[in-house]
């Protein structure tokens, strides 16, 4: 008989979710497996058919999926997941813990542990958590903090850090919305004086990075991201800007900031009519049960939909936005920035609790 329960980490290509998957593992204080799997060249961007199969991964990349199976899977993301319910075809007994939304099949994970901005209904098996898992690694931002103290220090304070995602749906990021950061940014500028210092990231389109280069405010620093960049400011301003703003589509740096418990504004983006269209359709589809014979019909579409795999559940990264909000952890541009009034939440120990008491007894 085992003594200690056998625990796979079933992770991906993306360092994200990958650090995601650790930091829940982490809290169990118990021996894990990591088993890295890598799509084929053409599931890299492209999004293979969601369903239980090994078919898209690159096998002779990937980490062997074999017996002895484990006890325990931790997962997220799409790819990975749709390996870790082939591994539970293969051993019924293996419990699967996901990060994130489930494409389909909420019914086969046995823990489905999610955020506000997506749209999965309440369940036995889900456990919904106020705001992401994910925080900034002190020790990173305080290395960085000392290498870039005396380039920061010698700009004109405040000192207002303008982190920059990109275009994700439902949201608009053109070169429309970014001329429209640019001009608040300049009136806050004119109004408080000192520097802004824009900050690009991986998800920064072209078109938003040329707009920031022809609009620059005068004073303003502007930093383009970079594969695999060195000197990449984020983590120093991170710990060394007075304030920050950053664009409403990136939830990692809304929380990371936060994390800091500095003066945070978000930038709220507009969102395009096939966004609003398609969010408001699913709304309807997965809504809370209601009384009448529309409602009824419109859940069991939606029901059907997601079981098929045509219509997933959907996300509204505003409801991350109205959590900050409402717990004094931030502003939209636009109102004054104010010192944050209490620190982020901790649920580790909620996401422990059930997660152990899925585990077998030794």
């Amino acid at each position: 008989m085992q003594n200690e329960p056998r625990i796979w980490l079933l992770i991906g290509d993306k360092p994200g979710d990958n650090a995601q998957v650790k930091k829940v593992a982490d809290t169990l204080a118990l021996p894990c497996d990591t088993r890295q799997v890598f799509p084929k060249p053409q599931y890299v961007l492209g999004k293979p058919k969601y369903r239980v199969s090994l078919s898209h991964l690159d096998m002779e990349r990937s980490a062997t999926l074999a017996a002895p199976w484990p006890d325990l899977i931790i997962t997220i993301g799409r790819r990975p997941s749709m390996a870790a319910l082939w591994v539970k075809q293969q051993n019924p007994a293996t419990k699967i813990v996901l990060l994130g939304r489930p494409r389909r099949w909420i019914e086969k994970f046995d823990l489905v542990i999610t955020l506000p901005q997506y749209q999965v209904p309440q369940l036995p098996n889900v456990l919904r958590l106020s705001l992401p898992i994910m925080r900034s690694d002190p020790q990173a931002v305080a290395a960085a903090s000392a290498s870039w103290k005396s380039r920061l220090d010698s700009l004109p304070k405040p000192l207002t850090a303008v982190l920059v995602g990109g275009a994700t749906r439902p949201f608009r990021f053109d070169a429309e919305v970014t001329r429209k950061l640019v001009e608040q940014c300049r009136a806050l500028q004119a109004q408080d004086g000192g520097t802004l210092y824009f900050s690009t990231s991986r998800r920064t389109a072209p078109e938003i990075t040329a707009t920031l280069k022809a609009q620059l405010p005068q004073g303003a620093q502007l930093y383009t991201w970079q594969q695999d960049d060195g000197d990449n400011p984020y983590l120093a301003l991170l710990g060394l800007a007075d304030r920050c703003i950053v664009t409403g589509d990136s939830i990692s740096m809304l929380v990371e900031v936060a994390d800091q418990r500095k003066p945070l504004a978000i930038f709220a983006l507009p969102q395009g009519l096939q966004g609003r269209l398609w969010q408001g359709i699913m709304r309807r589809l997965h809504a809370a049960p209601a009384p009448g014979l529309a409602n009824r019909l419109l859940r069991a579409l939606g029901r059907v939909l997601y079981s098929t795999g045509i219509a997933g559940f959907t996300r509204d990264l505003t409801q991350v936005h109205s959590t900050l909000i409402e717990n004094g952890l931030a502003v939209y541009l636009g109102t004054p920035f104010t010192q944050p009034a209490s620190t982020l939440p901790d649920e580790l120990a909620q996401i422990r609790q059930r997660i152990m008491a899925l585990l077998p007894l030794s």
